[in-house]
């Protein structure tokens, strides 16, 4: 099974494929898109869109995790967040490829063993669980993350 992580951001959007078969995880791929700040929001969620998209066409995945959105103390970076995952689950609806959420507690847990851990654990597991994955980032990190957590959901 080919899974897509997603980590959705208005400013850096982080993806990660990985190959989930039966307990044994492989890495596909990771990367960023980055979205150029001083453009309209219009522009910067249809790149959004469009890369999750290409991605979906690329790799063709049997499903896709994305993180939940969390609400932070900004409202106005709350509905950015909510804006970018609304452009990338879109896109993942226009392909017809299945979606699960998944909390931010719960994807540590699933890499790290606790939804405590902090980034730096995070990404010191994924070079355990993922050996030789060159990750594009922090973004690209929590994306394969996000696809591993995915992967141990069960069904």
């Amino acid at each position: 099974m080919i899974i897509l992580g997603l980590d959705p951001s208005l400013s850096c959007t982080g993806w990660g494929v990985i190959r989930s078969e039966g307990s044994r995880l492989s890495h596909v791929a990771n990367g960023q898109v980055p979205t150029d700040a001083k453009a309209p929001i219009a522009q910067r969620l249809h790149r959004l869109h469009d890369a999750v998209a290409a991605l979906i066409t690329t790799y063709a995945p049997d499903r896709v995790g994305i993180e939940e959105v969390f609400v932070n103390k900004n409202p106005q970076s709350t509905l950015k967040l909510a804006q970018a995952r609304g452009a990338v689950l879109a896109a993942c609806g226009g392909a017809g490829v299945p979606v699960r959420e998944h909390a931010a507690r719960l994807v540590k847990k699933a890499v790290v063993g606790t939804g405590a851990a902090e980034k730096a654990q995070v990404q010191a597991m994924l070079k355990i669980l993922l050996p030789g994955a060159d990750v594009a980032g922090a973004d690209a990190a929590d994306a394969l993350a996000v696809a591993i957590a995915d992967a141990h959901q069960a069904g």
